[in-house]
């Protein structure tokens, strides 16, 4: 994108010849000063007459004047009479007009004239002529002549080629270029600063005093916005949603899409929708898409698709697509996958695969490694993973420890776990136990656990009730405060569901004599599979004189293998007289143990069968 440097009104000056960043050439300040104060006082009349008797200033603003006018056969022997007078802005505008004629190298050596004379617009165009040519050493030297004349155009010129050569001097020019208006130089400065932020993010610039690279970047965005520059607005848009400044990032974005910059349109769109204004952001999402842009298609497709409108959403995903988003085959294939079109869905994972698209491996990995073809699924999984999928590198040590390779499996949830995949650091972290690397695992623990894992919560806590055991600072179940952090870690898991946290805290409430907060956590616990939670709400209900519900409870615990619980059922079989129904339990308790409780169900059966045989 270059910019229209405005031109001094001057008969002398007219346009330069376009390489694509910039569309005009400004004068020598000097010559124009002069060219202006005869703009305002003769007419095109005047100047022929003054040509026609010899003066060649009057030649040279005539020149301009036709050639501006576009009149190339009247003006090129004016210029040229000038230019062979030695008129420096002839020279160089007899330089524009021969470009635009085709005539290159002729126009090169007038604009060479010129700027030797001293013409800083000659030099730049001259700079620009040899670029093309690809001599960059000689469009460097003439760049370089312009830029340090004072020459806008000619300082943007030289940043562009030196930014394209990786010089680091680039900046220094497009600050240049930048600080006297250049709205493309205020931009690609800003971009160049932001790029640096990661290195160097609290430096100071000496030429700001007090503002950090991010603030003069958004200084110099900000510049560029405000003389219409849309990718400037775009940038100051994203840079200020960064912050959280949403109304003001949306202001900008607005501004941009508004000259068509379609990736603000989308962006516009993203705030609107979080705003809870969908229909505003489709309608964005649509000037976007329809401009090309294939995040916005995407935007709209999954708008549609969490409306139900299936048809509609594919049909956006395809837009995506076809803008060469590859998301939209991804897009299609989860789609496909959510009506039950798993071999469809397969294909557009395939083609969003091949295409790199790593969540799109992962996915294709899962559906082959779902239907058996593990040899198949682990390419799949592991490009996915190199590429920079977390999920996948979770999947692959899933894959891993099913085949028994632990320690290959180890690393790949290692690798995961330092991406801050949940689960991944749960598995390293009981590897990590298992080893006696303690602190590690609590550190991966705390990152499971903070992630919303209720295992690692529990295991976490565990893990520092043990350590205080084994320092001597163990405590009781009575003894325990609530902010306690093993409590706080075993309530956190509990409330997630985890059963042997459940049993945990409602022992510590039976420890502190809250009955009611106790039997709440075991039933859930109970209700949810733990036998240990049925067999210690039995023993509660039994303090309170239900032994019909406790027994239940009891059965239950012990039908699903709980020792404890089959030796309570022989007891109270025993004490009503039920013989052998109790040698039955007592049967089951010796069978499930633990080796106290087998050893005192063994003793109870003998003098049960002794009862039994007198």
């Amino acid at each position: 994108m270059g910019d229209k440097a405005r031109l001094l009104e001057t008969d002398r000056f007219v346009h330069a010849p376009d390489d694509g960043r910039e569309s005009e050439l400004q004068m020598d300040a000097m010559d124009a000063a002069e060219a202006a104060d005869a703009s305002d006082a003769v007419t095109e009349s005047g100047h022929r007459r003054a040509a026609e008797a010899g003066d060649t200033a009057a030649m040279s603003a005539l020149g301009a004047m036709l050639l501006r006018r576009g009149d190339l056969d009247g003006a090129e022997p004016h210029l040229r009479s000038a230019a062979a007078a030695g008129d420096r802005a002839a020279a160089n505008n007899l330089g524009v007009l021969l470009h635009q004629r085709g005539y290159g190298d002729e126009a090169a050596g007038w604009w060479r004239i010129a700027a030797v004379a001293g013409s800083a617009a000659a030099a730049h165009a001259l700079g620009r002529h040899y670029r093309e040519r690809g001599d960059e050493p000689a469009a460097e030297y003439w760049l370089r002549q312009s830029a340090e004349s004072g020459h806008c155009l000619g300082a943007y010129a030289l940043a562009d080629l030196l930014e394209h050569r990786g010089d680091i001097g680039a900046e220094r020019w497009f600050r240049t270029a930048a600080e006297r208006g250049h709205r493309e130089a205020a931009y690609r400065l800003a971009r160049l600063i932001e790029d640096g932020r990661d290195t160097d993010r609290g430096a100071l610039v000496p030429a700001y005093g007090e503002l950090n690279r991010q603030e003069e970047a958004e200084q110099w965005y900000r510049q560029a916005a405000a003389r219409g520059h849309r990718r400037a607005a775009l940038q100051l848009g994203a840079l200020l949603e960064d912050r959280g400044d949403v109304q003001e990032a949306g202001r900008w974005y607005l501004s941009a899409a508004k000259d068509g910059e379609a990736r603000a349109a989308c962006a516009l769109g993203f705030l609107l929708r979080d705003a809870g204004d969908e229909e505003s952001a489709a309608e964005w999402w649509r000037r976007a898409a329809q401009d090309g842009d294939g995040n916005a298609a995407n935007a709209l497709g999954a708008l549609h698709a969490d409306r139900g409108e299936l048809q509609t959403a594919e049909r956006w995903y395809r837009v995506a697509l076809d803008a060469g988003d590859v998301n939209g085959a991804y897009n299609i294939g989860l789609l496909c996958a959510e009506q039950g079109r798993e071999g469809r869905g397969e294909q557009w994972y395939r083609r969003a695969a091949y295409a790199g698209h790593r969540e799109a491996a992962n996915a294709l990995a899962i559906l082959l490694l779902q239907r058996g073809d593990a040899s198949g699924a682990e390419p799949w999984f592991s490009k996915a993973a190199e590429a920079g999928s977390v999920d996948a590198a979770f999947n692959l040590g899933i894959l891993y420890t099913g085949r028994g390779a632990e320690r290959t499996a180890h690393t790949w949830y290692e690798r995961a776990a330092a991406a801050g995949h949940t689960e991944a650091a749960l598995q390293v972290a009981i590897v990590q136990l298992r080893d006696g690397e303690l602190q590690d695992a609590e550190r991966n623990l705390r990152c499971a656990a903070g992630g919303g894992s209720a295992e690692a919560a529990f295991r976490l806590a565990d893990l520092l009730d043990r350590r205080a055991a084994a320092a001597g600072e163990g405590r009781t179940d009575d003894e325990r405060a609530p902010d306690d952090e093993s409590v706080q870690w075993y309530e956190r898991a509990a409330r997630q569901g985890h059963r042997r946290a459940q049993v945990r805290v409602g022992m510590f409430a039976a420890a502190r004599g809250d009955a009611v907060e106790a039997a709440e956590w075991y039933r859930a616990a109970a209700e949810a599979g733990s036998r240990n939670g049925a067999f210690n709400l039995g023993l509660l209900l039994a303090r309170e004189g239900s032994l019909p519900e406790a027994a239940l409870w009891w059965q239950r615990a012990a039908e699903s293998g709980h020792g404890r619980a089959a030796l309570r059922l022989a007891l109270l079989a025993a004490r009503r007289g039920a013989l052998a129904e109790a040698q039955s339990w007592c049967a089951r308790a010796v069978e499930l143990g633990p080796p106290e409780v087998a050893e005192r169900a063994a003793r109870l059966r003998t003098a049960l069968q002794e009862e039994l045989s007198a």
